[in-house]
């Protein structure tokens, strides 16, 4: 499989024109990556342009492509989402990143009751900085047209207004339905995943109240790093995707 980069501006990539990669995008493909003169490579702008070509010009400050192929990859839909409560180490980041490569669509940073993380003024605006980060470096490894979007936090009043609009399942072990057998529809899937500690009696009430569903993935407890990647996994075999 070809070498995939991310490109900022693809307004004018059309077949026979040449693209760039400049600043970090450009050390990684020559000299990370080792492009060559010659080597077919794919570019992306993550907003669904997806374009093939071949590199003709290589140095570690700018790569220009020859496009030969453009093509539109539509959005995906419904929609995958991925509500993550914020987590204690690297256990939230671990699980944004395993999900970007699953197929998540968009991340949302929810500061669950139990969370152990608190994301507050300047600390919320770095986080999200980073989980976005994460995200596109997931999307360009998975070579996903889509870079998934990394809303801003959230609370769990914000989760109960999403129940309202859009499906909302609640991973919880003991939930005596499996996310196995449900069955989609047209509607965005959110999936709620709780911290270390699980989601709070309270937040499972309220969100229940508001319509949303609670499931189990089976009979393990898994943890917060890896409930959400597995839950994506089996939406995406059941929306067709895989």
């Amino acid at each position: 499989m070809a070498l995939h980069f991310l490109i900022d501006d693809a307004a004018g990539a059309e077949p026979g024109a040449v693209v760039s990669l400049t600043g970090a995008e450009a050390k990684h493909a020559a000299v990370v990556r080792r492009v060559r003169p010659d080597e077919v490579v794919t570019l992306g702008d993550g907003r669904g342009v997806w374009l093939e070509g071949r590199a003709e010009h290589v140095e570690p400050g700018r790569v220009d492509v020859r496009i030969a192929e453009r093509r539109e990859v539509p959005r995906p839909a419904p929609r995958i989402v991925l509500a993550q409560a914020l987590a204690k180490g690297d256990r939230d980041e671990l699980a944004v990143q395993a999900a970007c490569e699953l197929g998540a669509d968009e991340i949302v940073p929810w500061q669950a009751a139990r969370s152990v993380s608190r994301w507050e003024g300047a600390k919320a605006v770095k986080g999200r900085e980073r989980w976005s980060s994460i995200v596109r470096e997931a999307a360009k490894q998975a070579h996903r047209a889509w870079i998934p979007d990394v809303a801003a936090p959230e609370r769990t009043a914000d989760l109960v207004a999403r129940a309202a609009a859009q499906r909302v399942l609640l991973l919880d072990p003991t939930a005596p339905g499996r996310l196995s057998a449900i069955e989609v529809d047209d509607r965005d899937l959110v999936l709620v995943v709780g911290p270390e500690g699980g989601i709070a009696p309270e937040e499972l009430e309220r969100l229940s109240d508001a319509g949303a569903e609670r499931v189990r993935l089976g009979d393990t407890v898994l943890r917060t790093s890896t409930a959400g990647p597995a839950a994506i996994a089996l939406l995406s075999s059941a929306l067709g995707r895989w």
